[in-house]
């Protein structure tokens, strides 16, 4: 398992039950398998499971428990918490809508945390030991190390085959930060098993997860505080949406502060004593009873018997090629340990890709993979593909201007739609919505199937609902190619027509 896992009730017992049953043993391995997967995590499940049900036979090595980072520690646990607090914030908000919810509402903490832990011991059936092998995948628990460039051991056990994926994943990132450690901070592997309400956290990172969980935990009654290294919040996005979303987080009581350095940590009773200084102010102190640090991922490579493969990797991961293949031609690898996008979907796509070129010999290059991402705060921010540039023409739609968006008061968002110059061809587009995860689906779909914004403007979509954004972008484009030219000859044609 991991160290920071602390199992809590009969929900984590029966988590655990079904992604590392204790007392399970492993079974004898075969002669040869046409595919070892190593590491049971979204793209390892994936994997063994899609090439199981062409027929291959597949063998499953994991570590730790079933289900990886996403339903252990990750999109499950953090989703599950995250509609907590929108619930919350809508029971607050009711009143703008003549619903009169407050006085009287409260938040349960403790009965929050006890649902975010029964929600992921329900979705921990499709991860399960059992399920897999009814699939026919043989499922070993245990530390896997390559003994050669087509065998590993986990338990003793030689695991011999023609292909293999690398799927470990990504664990958080041990930000080098004196006594951070040593006074009991939290990661995304240890948060969900609170059950008393922390009068006041510090989240370290305005990256998705620390936006994600700020904005969660300050609207089930949490005194929040986020402190960023670099410049702004969610500083890889764009900055006009990034905004956005900050502006709703300070909204929602998160006290944000970026560019600033954490000098030191100390617990002192019962709570964390923080040194920090912003890079052209004074240093602060504040005292924080929980400590969550969200900042970044570090691929895991080690104890794997790499060099033993003819596997290359670095800090950034495992090496691979634009067909998701090693520097062992017989390895390939998905998902985070290789990849830059650390997204669950990502990492699904990728390992569709891998077993396709590993087993039937595919020419499926991942750099023809159109990779959306979301940060599930509320608003949503979504993007795929490039953002502004010279390179571009822009349309942004503000939610402002969007009839459902106005009925549901919901009208801090945007919508910016990328095209290349002179085409219609998408090229990217960024999302500020309740739902713009859903939103930028519609986009990446149009993108991998090569539709341009012409085509996107012909279709008829239900009205009222916030994807009318879309079209509004689409006939901005449009009014674009009416020239004065173009338009003189369609008002002579108009007047010949009278």
């Amino acid at each position: 398992m991991t160290a920071e896992f602390e199992p809590r009730g009969e929900h984590d017992a029966r988590l655990l039950e079904r992604v590392r049953p204790a007392g399970r043993k492993n079974p004898e391995p075969a002669p040869s398998d046409n595919l070892v997967v190593v590491g049971g995590g979204p793209a390892g499940l994936v994997a063994a499971s899609g090439a199981a049900g062409l027929g291959a036979k597949v063998a499953l090595v994991e570590k730790r428990m079933l289900g990886g980072d996403c339903l252990n520690f990750g999109c499950v646990p953090s989703k599950a918490l995250v509609r907590a607090g929108r619930a919350a914030a809508d029971a607050k908000a009711a009143t703008s809508f003549g619903v009169n919810v407050f006085p009287g509402a409260s938040i349960d903490f403790p009965a929050v945390m006890e649902r975010v832990r029964a929600v992921r011991a329900e979705l921990s059936a499709n991860d399960s030991a059992e399920r897999f092998e009814k699939l026919g995948v043989d499922v070993f628990y245990g530390e896997p190390e390559f003994v050669g460039r087509q065998a590993l051991v986990v338990d003793q056990k030689t695991l011999r085959f023609a292909r293999a994926v690398l799927c470990t994943g990504a664990r958080p990132n041990r930000i080098p930060i004196p006594g951070l450690w040593e006074s009991g901070a939290r990661t995304n592997e240890s948060i969900f098993q609170l059950t008393a309400t922390p009068k006041r956290l510090l989240v370290i990172g305005a990256g998705p997860i620390g936006v994600e969980l700020a904005q969660a935990f300050a609207r089930l009654g949490v005194e929040v505080t986020l402190l960023e290294a670099q410049h702004g919040l969610l500083p890889r996005e764009d900055a006009e949406a990034a905004a956005i979303v900050r502006r709703a987080l300070e909204a929602d009581g998160v006290r944000f502060r970026c560019c600033v350095q954490i000098a030191s940590v100390a617990l002192e009773g019962a709570v964390r004593r923080v040194r920090f200084a912003s890079k052209h102010g004074d240093p602060e102190t504040a005292d924080f009873e929980e400590i969550l640090a969200g900042a970044g991922r570090v691929p895991n490579v080690e104890g794997l018997g790499l060099d033993a493969a003819g596997v290359s990797a670095n800090a950034q991961g495992v090496v691979v090629d634009d067909f998701l293949r090693t520097t062992n031609p017989h390895i390939f690898a998905a998902g985070d340990v290789c990849l830059s996008s650390r997204f669950t979907h990502a990492a699904d796509a990728a390992a569709r890709l891998a077993i396709q070129n590993a087993l039937f010999f595919g020419r499926r290059r991942w750099s023809s993979v159109v990779i959306p991402s979301t940060v599930y705060s509320d608003p949503e921010l979504a993007h795929v593909g490039v953002q502004a540039s010279d390179a571009v023409d822009t349309f942004a739609v503000p939610l402002s201007e969007v009839d459902r968006a106005v009925l549901d008061g919901e009208t801090s968002g945007l919508l910016k739609l990328h095209v290349e110059k002179g085409t219609d061809k998408i090229a990217g587009a960024t999302v500020v919505a309740r739902h713009a995860g859903d939103l930028i689906n519609e986009l990446s779909s149009t993108m991998t199937n090569g539709v341009g914004l012409k085509a996107l403007a012909q279709v008829v979509r239900c009205y009222p609902t916030q994807s009318e954004a879309l079209k509004r972008a689409a006939d901005a484009y449009n009014r674009t190619r009416l020239t004065p030219t173009v338009k003189a000859w369609l008002g002579r044609w108009l007047d010949y027509n009278r």
